[in-house]
């Protein structure tokens, strides 16, 4: 089974990254609802957060809050907010695990089904700005 997320973890696919340790990495979603919209993803394959073990789980949320505050401080976000589906019912587009973290505007909105397409240009410029900010 191909999977987009794990292609772009392997470097077979474009990715935004703006985050990597060990287990984890983050990059910018390429369709996002707000700018900065980005996605935790775990470097294993697990197609909803149930196939994971608690430990692991854990150490995924762990990385949501340094994540979060480097991109609010490179965005000047008013808000943020997080969400993470499992299963195609909940809306789970790709089948891998991942937490989404969308920096929310005063004068935006808070739509959850309004997407942009920025042009890569954007995202790399935004990127290196919020990994400065992780770097800091």
């Amino acid at each position: 089974m191909s999977c987009i997320f794990c292609d772009i973890v392997e470097g077979k696919r474009e990715g935004y990254f703006i985050y990597e340790d060990e287990n984890h990495v983050a990059f910018l979603d390429k369709y996002p609802i707000d700018k900065g919209h980005a996605l935790v993803v775990t470097k294993k394959h697990y197609e909803r957060i149930t196939d994971m073990d608690e430990k692991s789980v854990g150490m995924l949320f762990s990385q949501i809050p340094k994540i979060t505050r480097a991109i609010m401080n490179t965005t000047n976000a008013d808000a943020f907010s997080l969400a993470q589906n499992n299963g195609r019912a909940a809306k789970q587009i790709i089948p891998h695990v991942h937490v989404h973290i969308i920096p929310r505007y005063n004068d935006t909105g808070s739509m959850w089904t309004k997407r942009t397409i920025p042009t890569s240009d954007d995202l790399k410029s935004l990127a290196e700005q919020i990994r400065a900010k992780l770097a800091a």
